[in-house]
């Protein structure tokens, strides 16, 4: 059993309360005063907005985290043991000075009931999600109260008061850093699809010789990081001591460009392909963004010149970039890619299986492992937590990972919102909506088109998997390894990693850099 469910499956304590510990914070958190008579119950959480504030809607969030975090907002989002009880509810033109409530009715993670919270200290924040373009807790515009410390006690029922009357700075692209450039465009095909103006955003590294060299053009490699990575990332890459600067800085380093795209939207990372829901990014970014970059910094600008490469999210981003768009690019280097092939996602047959959350035996289905072997947390685990993330209680609307496959790879409803692949509570799967992620599945792409695709791809493919992935990532190349043996002519290479997790890679930076220099130079 996980960490959530000992949680859930520990006895109720009778009644709660909670306890302002130090002065500091009592002018956000009120409790009642002792001796006034109230009922026994669960705690509730009211949050008032700022008076100088315009009225706002979004999804408001109150966060528990433990004592001492200086910032509880940061736990939002984690899973497994280290989750944080969150409670989510909606609001819609909350007014300056207007007060809502969260208590035991409210969407609740990983908890399914408030009595079950553990009696101790906590660090509680309250949050307001409203940035309708990118989709996370994390976004500029947030809106925040200054955290609380608060203790938990089995008698009582009292009420924490907070004040949203914090917010995070409006978006701002960071100044050029030596090799490093940062640019944000607008996209008129995001635009029109939105109705709104619509951006896109990235981080460019240039070659070592940029400056000494102006008339040189050069290459392009374009990469996708994992889940939610941000085009700043490119910081991150070029610091000292990180193995990428190491071989990017190298005299004998072969010199290109590197676009690092974006991983944040409208419904969390939009994987950068044409959406039913997120617009048309694939488009975007090979009509927009790359030939923008590639004027401004000197790129070649020709087909094969390009490359494609990332771990997680960004491998299976290279991979569909390149299968979607199989002359634009040159090649495509994936380490870990979500599931390429719709059969084993993650640990779900999409097409076959009953429910999302339960296998065939009725056991419940982990959704992460340690290289031992164990479960980390389970689906209905991480689907709690998406579902109490998500504007009106649904995991589709969370801006989370298995809310962004779906808005990614599934239609649109009625309602103008993507269409759930399952049922959020039951976890009970929609043939319908499953049949239309066809389109995504990458085996299945390439099986129907494969006569036009597989001469066009010809050793363009190249991925590598640990046998252990933490998400139970190789099941799916396995299956679309053993499919392609069935189908020479592709020439993809696939190599696995025993005893690996998430994200395993079977070669360098440095020898990544070799192979992609390769196939760019051998084109012009």
């Amino acid at each position: 059993m996980d960490a959530a469910s000992q949680i859930q499956n520990r006895p109720m304590p009778r009644s709660s309360s909670l306890v302002c510990l130090t002065a500091a914070c009592l002018g956000a958190v009120s409790l009642a005063a002792e001796g006034q008579a109230q009922s026994v119950g669960t705690p509730r959480f009211e949050v008032t907005l700022g008076a100088d504030l315009a009225p706002q809607s979004g999804r408001l969030l109150v966060v528990l985290a433990p004592a001492g975090s200086p910032q509880p907002r940061r736990w939002i989002g984690r899973t497994g043991s280290r989750a944080a009880p969150t409670l989510g509810r909606d609001v819609t033109a909350l007014a300056p000075g207007e007060t809502v409530t969260l208590d035991e009715t409210s969407a609740l993670f990983p908890l399914s009931d408030l009595r079950a919270l553990e009696p101790r200290t906590y660090e509680v924040q309250a949050v307001l999600v409203t940035n309708p373009d990118l989709r996370s807790p994390s976004a500029p515009g947030t809106l925040f109260s200054r955290p609380a410390v608060a203790r938990f006690e089995p008698e009582g029922g009292e009420v924490v008061r907070l004040t949203l009357d914090q917010r995070l700075a409006p978006e701002s692209v960071p100044d050029d850093d030596g090799l490093l450039r940062f640019v944000r465009i607008r996209s008129e095909l995001l635009s029109a699809f939105h109705g709104r103006p619509m951006f896109l955003r990235a981080g460019v590294i240039l070659p070592r010789t940029y400056a000494e060299e102006p008339e040189r053009r050069y290459p392009l490699r374009v990469r996708t990081g994992g889940y939610g990575t941000r085009f700043t990332e490119v910081g991150r890459l070029m610091r000292r001591g990180h193995p990428f600067r190491s071989a990017w800085m190298a005299d004998d380093a072969p010199r290109m460009l590197l676009l690092h795209l974006d991983g944040a939207g409208p419904y969390g990372d939009p994987y950068q392909v044409n959406s039913a829901n997120n617009g048309p990014y694939g488009d975007a970014i090979t009509q927009e963004l790359i030939p923008y970059v590639e004027a401004r910094f000197r790129g070649l600008a020709r087909a094969g010149s390009r490359v494609l490469d990332g771990s997680s999210t960004g491998g299976w981003v290279s991979l569909a970039l390149q299968i979607f768009y199989p002359d634009f690019f040159g090649g495509a280097w994936a380490s870990c890619p979500d599931s390429v092939d719709f059969r084993a996602f993650q640990l779900v047959d999409i097409y076959d299986d009953a429910s999302a959350y339960v296998n065939e035996r009725g056991e419940e289905r982990p959704s992460a492992r340690g290289l031992d072997g164990q479960t980390r947390f389970t689906m209905r685990h991480e689907l709690q937590l998406e579902n109490v993330l998500g504007l009106g209680d649904r995991w589709t609307m969370s801006g989370r990972q298995w809310g962004a496959w779906n808005a990614a790879y599934g239609p649109r409803g009625s309602d103008g919102l993507p269409q759930p692949l399952w049922d959020p509570r039951t976890g009970r799967l929609d043939r319908d909506v499953a049949r239309q992620w066809e389109r995504y599945d990458l085996r299945r792409v390439l099986d129907a088109d494969w006569a036009e695709l597989a001469p066009r791809l010809r050793g363009k493919l190249n991925i590598w998997v640990g046998e252990m992935d933490d998400y139970f990532l190789e099941d799916a190349v396995h299956l679309l390894d053993d499919w392609l043996a069935s189908r020479p002519g592709l020439d993809a290479r696939i190599e696995y990693g025993p005893g690996r997790g998430h994200c395993w890679t079977g070669i360098s930076a440095s020898e990544m850099l070799r192979e992609m220099a390769a196939v760019t130079f051998s084109s012009h």
